[in-house]
């Protein structure tokens, strides 16, 4: 191994010491590790392609680095830099570095783009839009009903197992980012298709013993992420909703209609569990820009 490949090498471990330490400190799900671990390699390479190394980093030498894609999002490079700004301050902080070159770096300025939402009456359409007269229709009606209900993630759903389901206290346990726990409230509509669809159609799935999952596949499997966001489209589709979607839409549309009728923004904040309040007030622009909309519509001096 050459000496470039040694010195190569001993920066990767710095970086996997700093990802450990992040873990440990915020709890950062393994995706949000993994673009972390992208941009600091993606970096440290670039640098010895340059012929210098990560410890001896310039202000400049991150600028060009930056700058490097001119393809890439503006919300991207805003990654990158906060990935890099992260890593050096944790070597300065570890006595291995005496000053961090990205302390005079500005960060991109970066539009919150508005979450895209359902109306209520397109939420309602979306619920309608599977076959409940099969099995397959009762348990997509049912996690639809639950996905509505409780602003879960489509992965915390998909994941929810069996004994996380409490209908006697009406909640459901949930394991979000990082291996968070938080109690959920379901609400009667989605107790009362919980209870239908565990009655009548999930035994069905099941060819043996079942298993633990809530919401098994039709092949009596964990169902993916991606396996319901398909359906999600395919439901979409066929409830004549012509927005391009994404999979928070249920998400969005939980929390958007709370405000709308005069949820507490805390409270939406901790049913989300965001642990920045600023991450949850996006919800009230989307609500306001609804309300501009209907005054437009139905005042007479709109």
């Amino acid at each position: 191994m050459s000496k470039n490949d040694r010195e190569l090498e001993k920066e990767k471990s710095s970086i996997d010491r700093f990802l450990d330490a992040l873990w440990v400190e915020r709890g950062l799900s393994d995706n949000t590790l993994q673009a972390y671990r992208n941009d600091l390699y993606g970096f440290t390479k670039w640098q010895h392609q340059q012929g210098n190394t990560l410890h001896d980093s310039k202000a400049g030498e991150l600028l060009v680095f930056l700058g490097s894609n001119s393809k890439q999002s503006v919300r991207t490079t805003a990654r990158r830099l906060s990935s890099l700004r992260r890593f050096f301050q944790f070597l300065v902080n570890e006595g291995l570095l005496k000053e961090d070159p990205t302390s005079t770096i500005e960060s991109p300025k970066l539009g919150r783009p508005l979450p895209k939402t359902l109306t209520e009456s397109e939420v309602e359409a979306l619920l309608y839009a599977p076959d409940i007269k099969t099995d397959i229709g009762i348990r997509d009606r049912t996690m639809l009903e639950v996905l509505y209900a409780t602003g879960l993630r489509v992965s915390e759903l998909v994941n929810l197992r069996l004994d996380q389901i409490n209908l006697r206290q009406g909640v459901i346990r949930v394991i979000g980012k990082g291996n968070k726990e938080r109690l959920v409230p379901l609400g009667e509509e989605a107790m009362d298709w919980l209870t239908r669809y565990l009655s009548e159609a999930r035994p069905n799935f099941f060819k043996r013993d079942p298993d633990a999952s809530l919401f098994p596949s039709n092949r009596g499997s964990a169902m993916t992420r991606q396996t319901f966001w398909y359906a999600i489209k395919r439901y979409s589709v066929r409830a004549g909703i012509s927005k391009s979607l994404s999979p928070h839409v249920l998400r969005h549309a939980f929390a958007t209609h709370l405000l709308n009728h005069g949820a507490d923004l805390r409270v939406v904040q901790m049913l989300l569990r965001h642990s920045d309040i600023s991450t949850t007030q996006i919800y009230t622009h989307v609500a306001k820009e609804r309300l501009k909309d209907l005054h437009a519509k139905h005042h007479p001096r709109g």
